[in-house]
């Protein structure tokens, strides 16, 4: 399923984004631990769990949410990054599901 596969790269992106942006220490932790789970459920989501697909559904809202939060954001460039990864996150998992129930 291309979704996992978008899913778990974009996840691997959310670890590496915070060393390249110079974040804040909140926001980088967020980032890592965010990038982690949503990295691991997207690869695991290539053997049709549904969890998988919903856990990084649901963390890519987190992403956009976080991404506008004022106190954990630095900079025009990771408030953009975290908001146009958590819409790809998001609309990767949740259509990851959408193949399931077909």
């Amino acid at each position: 399923m291309w979704q996992g596969w978008v899913a778990g790269i974009l996840g691997l992106w959310g670890i590496i984004s915070p060393f390249i942006f110079k974040t804040r220490t909140g926001n980088m932790a967020n980032d890592i631990i965010v990038g982690i789970i949503v990295a691991i459920a997207g690869f695991t989501v290539i053997k049709e769990r549904a969890w998988q697909g919903w856990l990084a559904g649901i963390l890519g809202i987190w992403w956009i949410i976080a991404g506008l939060i004022p106190a954990l954001t630095t900079g025009a460039g990771h408030i953009w990054n975290d908001i146009i990864v958590g819409i790809l996150v998001a609309i990767a998992g949740f259509t990851a599901l959408r193949k399931e129930n077909a």
